[in-house]
């Protein structure tokens, strides 16, 4: 059994992972840490009481980094679905996990249909020279662009160098009117609005057409697949992972 432990686990994400663990054979969860009302306050907490293998954290932004750091110095492999993290403590983790032997997975979006969808946009950019991306989330979230948003510029930008060719120079009236600029000129806009989970499209445009690719989460469930199975990876992989698409 792979001994379990959930941070986070009074918000929204963090229940629908304990479900997810309780039904599934062969996990065991054995902590459940939260600082508001939790079995346990943090994870030192937690780790004094239990044998955690794999810690699965969705808590907030300002959190997750020294969550991250705790766990693979005290030999606890770790699944992060918090977004937020800025490219430097990425690089930082992924030294620490390596160094360590420790699992330290990262997925900016554990959907299989958003993993997909980003696939699917990086595929594109060997043939469109501009793109933009909307992503669109509740009014709760707290990081902007999206972790998710932030992932597939990244990916685009591995297959093209510039994606504002041929745009005329730009003068924004409101500041902020052109999204945020990321990646070889990739812009990013978002949107937060009550009634949203998650939604986000990458828009390509090209001399008489428009190619747009969405991908829209209905619900938290649709999430679990693909977090039991970066939980499996770490279990047998001790190893540093960036995207559920790495493994899918």
């Amino acid at each position: 059994m792979i001994n379990i432990a959930v941070c986070g686990a009074n918000g929204k994400m963090g229940q629908e992972v304990i479900k997810a663990v309780n039904e599934a054979e062969d996990m065991a969860l054995v902590a459940k840490i939260d600082i508001k009302d939790g079995e346990f306050a943090t994870i030192k907490d937690a780790a004094a009481s239990v044998k955690i293998d794999i810690l699965i954290d969705f808590t907030q932004p300002k959190s997750i980094y020294e969550n991250a750091l705790y766990c693979l110095n005290n030999n606890i492999n770790i699944v992060i679905g918090t977004t937020g993290l800025s490219d430097e403590q990425i690089d930082e983790l992924k030294i620490i996990s390596t160094q360590n032997g420790l699992g330290c997975f990262i997925a900016p979006n554990f959907s299989t249909g958003a993993v997909l969808m980003m696939k699917f946009a990086q595929m594109a950019s060997k043939y469109f020279n501009n793109a933009e991306i909307i992503e669109l989330h509740h009014n709760q979230k707290k990081d902007a662009p999206s972790g998710t948003a932030v992932k597939t510029a990244l990916m685009m930008a591995g297959e093209n160098t510039n994606f504002i060719t041929g745009n005329c120079p730009e003068v924004e009236t409101i500041d902020g009117a052109r999204g945020a600029n990321s990646y070889n000129n990739i812009h990013i806009h978002s949107v937060r609005l009550p009634g949203y989970i998650a939604s986000q499209e990458v828009i390509f445009g090209a001399g008489g057409q428009i190619l747009t690719i969405r991908h829209d989460s209905m619900n938290r469930e649709c999430y679990m697949d693909g977090v039991l199975r970066a939980v499996r990876y770490v279990d047998k992989n001790h190893s540093f992972v960036y995207g559920l698409d790495n493994i899918l």
